[in-house]
């Protein structure tokens, strides 16, 4: 069976949407924690891509959390081994960071928490080019890097999804968010729903209800795509 790598930021971390659509197109996941201490693997031998997910931290974080450090270091390791790589959120300000792209606040202090609209960007092609509301939940945004694709922008931040390459991805939103995460997310982390920008437990939950189903889609249609890319040219 073919094994994809998910890294998590937190061991309670779930990969929703994106574990659960990997799972029933026929891959195994290899889940690893590098901020329990968990290996992330010398070369891309024994996987064929590899997402990193979302976390509290931050991208800026090389000096006070090691994990942090290590994965700046290890995802040129990914880049270089052509093998498809997605960024969600911190993934992807890890791999703008990499590619030499500023992480930083809004300049106002505003933040995206909830259900945001996003459009294509003018390079954007199929499946880039049906996004329209999707979900948030960060304080930093990041740059275009020199050299890639913006795929889809937003009026708070601008940049929301590129691609470097043929086959490395990052999104500044979360397209596996579910149900069940969303309420967890507005549960545990309810003292950050006053912060500028994000939108209420209950607006988020009728969002939910409005552009769940549609993010799942466009999921659904992403992945398959993104797995079938060939080695980056970049």
């Amino acid at each position: 069976m073919k094994k994809i790598l998910l890294v998590i930021h937190q061991k309670t971390s779930d990969s929703g949407l994106v574990g659960q659509i990997l799972r029933s197109n026929g891959y195994e996941l290899d889940i690893r924690c590098p901020s329990i201490g968990e290996e992330l693997p010398r070369t891309m031998d024994s996987h064929e891509a590899v997402v990193i997910f979302g976390g509290q931290m931050s991208a800026n974080d090389s000096e006070t959390l090691p994990f942090i450090r290590r994965e700046l270091d290890w995802i040129p390791t990914v880049l270089s081994s052509g093998k498809p790589f997605f960024g969600i959120c911190l993934g992807a300000q890890l791999l703008a960071r990499v590619l030499g792209a500023s992480v930083a606040p809004h300049p106002e202090g505003m933040t995206e928490i909830g259900y945001f609209s996003v459009e294509p960007a003018d390079a954007a092609q199929e499946p880039f080019d049906s996004l329209r509301y999707v979900y948030h939940w960060h304080l930093e945004g990041f740059g275009l890097p020199t050299g890639a694709v913006k795929l889809a922008k937003g009026e708070i931040f601008e940049t929301q999804a590129f691609r470097y390459g043929d086959n490395a991805y990052g999104v500044q939103f979360h397209p596996e968010i579910t149900k069940k995460m969303l309420r967890k997310w507005t549960t545990l982390g309810a003292h950050m729903l006053t912060l500028p920008g994000a939108q209420s437990r209950e607006e988020q939950i009728q969002k939910q209800l409005l552009y769940g189903s549609e993010c799942e889609n466009w999921l659904k249609g992403f992945l398959p795509f993104w797995l079938q890319t060939t080695k980056s040219k970049v």
